[in-house]
């Protein structure tokens, strides 16, 4: 770190700089304060002014002070906000807030204020929403194609173009600053530190009398932590840069924040991996930037916000909170320990407390209300409200489809390879199929398969090579079971174990009744086949333990032609997916293999 630049800097910025202020800028001693502006006086860069306790910035010192201009600064804006649900389903985390300003337009302004405007944000999920501050602010904006699958490393690894040659601030979107910390000119590399007192899970500094930062630990006692801005100096990026590129190409690395790679720098495991870069390790000088209590701040999750600023005990402007807020009858400062559950292929949905109950709020995913008709499902759940088949619905709205049900505390999610577990779920299929419950809608694959197929097709073609040839066989299969006339019942359609709950008591539950309808019971046994991915031996074993004999060769000829035909129309559903940008990996070609697999082995079946 040049401290002369510190100094020139302040002096620059205040010409009345007092000593006192010099040292607790550096934090140093009022006598290392003392030596260090003589040092300057007798270099040339500054002189003591005209007015007592004065100084004044000399060329030398602007010459120094604009080798170190600081060029612009990068802001990291591309993640989820998991933590925040449910504000960040609908906005993200930097966007939000506090005391009636945006975190990321605070630290605009704030950059503004220092004579920073060249400024990117590295942007991912919601990217459109950042589009407005290129026009408010000038910004330019940056898309990071990794940002749901990679960490922090890649999201450097995507920008390091505008590191390079340049100096430069690394900010993230979701910090708040209460005083502006960025200048024009900086002397060195550094990151921004603040003091936790007792246990701590940061990431923990150990460094020199000078500053240096020597190492990293995660977790620590009364330690000084990561914890807000960054700063990359030009010879800083020029030996980091390269590591972090290397590091980028190591398979295992993907979650991987760019501070694991300054971390393994340090402590010596870069010369391990990459020995290379053996040296760069020791010589990386980044120092730490110690800032006062109650200056920074990194806001871990939405109770921290709550308790930053109040306005989010009363009033979120959130959709989600003021329903449940609504619903229960509570203020929203009583709706606690929130936190976002595994987002569904359809939905998203989060869990939250209101006083000592658990419940879960699903709030319906971009683009389904052209997928799912959310009164059919309503009619449903009404229909099955006094048995005990599925979860306890608290509130249902047929036209948004928001939901609230309650959590069953210790359930877990059925295991596909457990037999025991599969007899208990079978059985409870078996149970609503013979209930005798109906609703007036059925689920009809060819109606289905049509309007997917036209989704499909108002996007752009449909990749399958062969896909005629294998709607074709489609048909064949819809028509041969038509003729077969087997008795529709109330179906589930959507038998993922995952949507079985294993309840402590014993008992199982059947949620998320969305593709409901009326339609040939054992298409059930054939969603969870494929949803399981099992191959013929398990299917035939599930479609026994379902029935609980042996089957028929229609029953096997059926469930096999439902298992092509939703494989069918389940890689249909995900093909139009991906054209809204929803990927969901080798799903698509799975579902495609079962439609054709178990299109042959109907073929391969006696006459029926």
């Amino acid at each position: 770190m040049n401290r002369n630049v510190i100094i020139c800097r302040l002096v620059l910025e205040n010409p009345a700089v007092t000593q006192r202020e010099i040292s607790q800028e550096l934090m140093v001693s009022l006598g290392t304060a003392n030596s260090l502006v003589k040092d300057c006086i007798e270099k040339g860069l500054i002189t003591p002014g005209k007015l007592n306790e004065s100084y004044e910035l000399l060329p030398a010192g602007k010459t120094l002070l604009n080798e170190h201009k600081v060029d612009g600064a990068v802001i990291i804006a591309a993640g989820f906000g998991s933590r925040f649900v449910p504000l960040t389903f609908e906005t993200p985390k930097g966007l939000l807030e506090v005391f009636g300003e945006r975190m990321i337009e605070r630290q605009i302004r704030q950059l503004h204020e220092s004579g920073i405007y060249d400024i990117t944000i590295v942007v991912g999920y919601l990217k459109e929403k950042f589009e407005y501050l290129i026009d408010k602010y000038k910004v330019k904006l940056l898309y990071n194609p990794e940002y749901s699958k990679k960490n922090t490393l890649a999201t450097i690894y995507h920008a390091r173009n505008l590191f390079k040659n340049r100096n430069m601030y690394l900010l993230s979107s979701d910090n708040w600053m209460r005083h502006n910390m960025y200048h024009s000119y900086e002397g060195g590399a550094w990151y921004s530190s603040s003091y936790m007192e007792g246990e701590t899970s940061e990431w923990c500094f150990d460094y020199n009398k000078k500053g240096r930062i020597l190492n990293v630990t995660v977790g620590g006692q009364d330690k000084w932590v990561m914890y807000g801005p960054v700063f990359f100096s030009k010879s800083f990026s020029d030996q980091f840069l390269p590591v972090l590129e290397a590091y980028y190409e190591i398979p295992g690395t993907e979650q991987f924040y760019w501070e694991n790679v300054l971390m393994e720098m340090l402590s010596g495991e870069t010369a391990k991996r990459l020995p290379e870069f053996s040296e760069v390790g020791r010589e990386i000088e980044l120092y730490i930037n110690r800032r006062p209590a109650d200056e920074v701040y990194e806001f871990e999750n939405l109770e921290e916000l709550r308790r930053f600023d109040i306005k989010y005990q009363h009033r979120s402007d959130n959709e989600a909170l003021e329903l449940v807020s609504k619903v229960f009858s509570v203020p929203e400062s009583e709706i606690t320990e929130i936190r976002c559950l595994k987002a569904g292929m359809t939905n998203k949905s989060f869990l939250f407390k209101i006083k000592d109950r658990h419940y879960i709020c699903r709030i319906p995913g971009p683009g389904t209300e052209l997928l799912i008709n959310r009164q059919q499902e309503k009619a449903v759940y009404d229909a099955l409200s006094k048995y005990d088949i599925t979860e306890k619905v608290i509130y249902f709205n047929g036209e948004t489809g928001y939901k609230i049900a309650e959590y069953y505390e210790g359930a877990h999610n059925a295991n596909p390879n457990s037999p025991e577990e599969i007899k208990r779920c079978m059985a409870l299929v078996r149970e609503f199929h013979k209930s005798g419950i109906e609703v007036s809608h059925t689920f009809d694959f060819q109606e289905r398969i049509d309007f997917y197929e036209n989704l499909c097709r108002k996007y752009g073609a449909i990749p399958f090579e062969d896909y005629s040839d294998v709607r074709g066989q489609m048909c064949e299969l819809l028509s041969k079971l038509e003729k077969l006339g087997h008795k529709k019942v109330l179906s589930h359609l959507d038998t993922v174990v995952d949507n079985f709950l294993m309840l402590p008591n014993g008992t199982v539950r059947l949620i998320d009744w969305e593709y409901a309808g009326m339609c040939d019971p054992l298409v059930d046994i054939s969603m969870c086949a494929i949803y399981s991915y099992y191959n013929e031996e398990e299917t035939d074993r599930l479609i026994e333990i379902y029935l609980k004999r042996t089957p028929t060769t229609e029953e096997r000829y059926t469930v096999y032609a439902y298992m092509a035909l939703g494989g069918f129309l389940w890689s249909l559903w995900a093909i139009y997916k991906a054209f809204l940008g929803e990927e969901f990996g080798e799903y698509t070609i799975i579902m495609y293999r079962y439609a054709k697999t178990y299109y042959k082995k109907c073929m391969e079946l006696p006459n029926i």
